[in-house]
């Protein structure tokens, strides 16, 4: 068992706050989109994740229709423990990702902003957000005529003291999608898809947000489950888990051996698992925040915890582990 003194912690951009190497991803604990989920399973999770001194908690208002909202809640509740929570206003249109044609006033509009904000804070049971990110973004909307209007809703939040900080959670298939807003002052915080398949949040997001004090939470180190070695071709998820389609066809196949490649390099040498390697490559990085991988269970917690214990992988094999880099939409 890895005590809670030794989660090691990293400062949260230039907010002041700062939060566990590895947080905890939410989205799988809504019990939407992966399949079948016992709540006793996810409470013990959330639990295990405060003993090991994981403090830093993700999760959105769509997950589950803020189930995993009121999930958080409870255990924080029930055990007095402080944590820092970042959540989501859902687009008003539902659209994943952001079109880039569409306007402002049909995913975020202030209203909307304002009555999800609202929703959130009751599910979270608290005074206030710590982090209340826009769930898809699209840097076009900072010349959109309503921005004014929609920025102005959350600068209220924060008078209000009901927001702490503003996020851009990027879209999937695009880091760069959201430099103009962290160019802009918008984010404190934003939140991207970043492993060992996908690096390009690398080439430009990661500095610009070293440069402005922008704190990064890394979403899907494992590649929705690609990077945690326990996939193999004949895996089969349930027809409700979203990953019946995201590994539709031979998208597994190919999956699976670029990861055994990947296992073959770094395991047992740089890590345990191929899971463990997956977060100490996140965790290279210093402009890096927080690790979020989703953890529906406290043996997921017990094993992801181990990699936040300070070693990560050397400036050598950083480079040797670009030519792994696989570019492909697989949430298309």
């Amino acid at each position: 068992m890895i005590p809670a003194a030794a989660m090691r912690r990293r400062p949260f951009g230039r907010s002041g706050l700062a939060v566990s190497e590895i947080g905890f991803g939410g989205w799988g604990i809504g019990k939407s989109m992966w399949g079948r989920t016992d709540d006793e399973d996810s409470l013990k999770a959330l639990r295990a994740a405060l003993e090991r001194g994981i403090d830093y908690f993700d999760t959105a208002a769509v997950y589950g229709h803020g189930h995993s909202e009121r999930l958080i809640a409870r255990v924080l509740r029930e055990t007095g423990a402080s944590a820092t929570i970042g959540t989501k206003v859902p687009p008003q249109n539902m659209e994943w990702p952001a079109h880039e044609r569409t306007r402002l006033a049909h995913a975020f509009p202030p209203d909307w902003v304002r009555a999800s904000a609202e929703r959130s804070l009751r599910n979270l049971r608290r005074d206030a957000i710590d982090l209340l990110m826009f769930h898809v973004w699209n840097d076009r909307w900072l010349a959109d005529p309503l921005w004014p209007e929609t920025l102005g809703v959350f600068a209220r939040l924060r008078e209000e003291g009901k927001v702490r900080l503003v996020g851009v959670s990027v879209n999937s298939d695009d880091p760069d999608s959201a430099l103009a807003a962290v160019e802009a002052g918008v984010a404190a915080a934003v939140q991207v898809i970043y492993n060992l398949f996908d690096q390009r949040a690398a080439a430009r997001l990661l500095p610009v947000c070293r440069d402005r004090g922008v704190a990064v939470v890394v979403r899907c180190p494992f590649d929705e489950g690609g990077l945690t070695g326990t996939l193999t071709p004949q895996t089969r998820f349930t027809p409700e888990d979203f990953r019946s389609y995201y590994f539709g066809g031979d998208r597994l196949p190919e999956t699976c051996r670029r990861a055994d490649a990947l296992a073959a390099l770094l395991v047992p040498g740089q890590a345990a698992t191929l899971a463990e390697a997956a977060l100490r490559w996140c965790l290279s990085f210093p402009e890096v925040s927080t690790v979020i991988p989703g953890m529906r269970a406290a043996a997921h917690v017990e094993a992801n915890a181990q990699a936040a214990d300070g070693r990560v992988f050397e400036p050598a094999l950083l480079e040797t582990l670009k030519a792994h880099a696989w570019t492909r939409n697989f949430y298309r």
